[in-house]
């Protein structure tokens, strides 16, 4: 990876179908831990967090049905990340870069292709002195959002940012996208476009909305008909 998290040439796809009038793509974007894959219960800290290790690296049931679904309808996948583990002195320098290692590993079994992989490894209150402080593109920041759609053509307006925090939910909205919480909704949560109990629920509902009659990917104006939630309630990057 390149300083900022820019995304590697993993592979860039343009399917047809994915893209709109003007021949810009359609994109999801994809938090990646809580929604890709579980989040692991620290001890130390009293929650669940992202995984520390490689061998902590567990996919969520169904996701990559979810990814496949989407990717055959024509959608270009992005990973959408903040992993500052390293920054607050939770992890070794190495840890990220194995666990993006095992994340694509299970891609390209699962013949997925991510057309980029973004990570911001900063945070505001780190130990590691490089890694710490304000930085342009951790989220709420819609920084690698706007970097994708320059870099790969993306359709902004027609695409969806799925998270499982107010922080994702907010990047995608700054960004102009639709947004997707998957998860238990928070209090404090801004408003997303949908709600889900997971990705591959997100996708059925994202999947429907943008070719069923009345909605599109491009329609959040007045009268658009809205499903109901499906829940009632600066520095080089260690991967390298």
């Amino acid at each position: 990876m390149a300083p900022h998290g820019e995304p590697p040439a993993i592979e860039t796809e343009r399917a047809a179908v994915g893209e709109n009038m003007h021949g810009l793509q359609r994109a999801i974007f994809l938090d990646r831990d809580g929604v890709i894959n579980r989040n692991i219960w620290n001890p130390d800290t009293g929650a669940f967090e992202a995984p520390l290790s490689a061998s902590q690296f567990i996919l969520i049931p169904g996701v990559i049905d979810a990814l496949r679904c989407l990717a055959r309808a024509g959608y270009l996948l992005f990973l959408v990340s903040n992993q500052p583990n390293y920054a607050k002195g939770k992890a070794g320098l190495n840890d990220p870069a194995a666990i993006h290692r095992t994340f694509l590993k299970r891609m390209q079994r699962a013949d997925i292709s991510f057309t980029g992989c973004f990570y911001c490894f900063h945070h505001p209150d780190g130990r590691i002195r490089d890694y710490t402080g304000c930085c342009l593109c951790r989220k709420p920041s819609p920084y690698f959002l706007r970097m994708a759609s320059r870099s790969f053509d993306v359709d902004l307006p027609g695409s969806w940012m799925i998270g499982d925090r107010a922080t994702d939910i907010v990047c995608g909205q700054a960004a102009g996208t639709h947004t997707a919480w998957v998860g238990e909704a928070w209090p404090e949560a801004p408003r997303a476009d949908i709600r889900a109990r997971d990705l591959r629920e997100a996708a059925q509902i994202i999947l429907y909305r943008d070719t069923a009659p009345g909605y599109g990917a491009a329609g959040r104006g007045k009268g658009e008909r809205r499903l109901p939630s499906a829940r009632t309630s600066t520095s080089d990057s260690p991967l390298r």
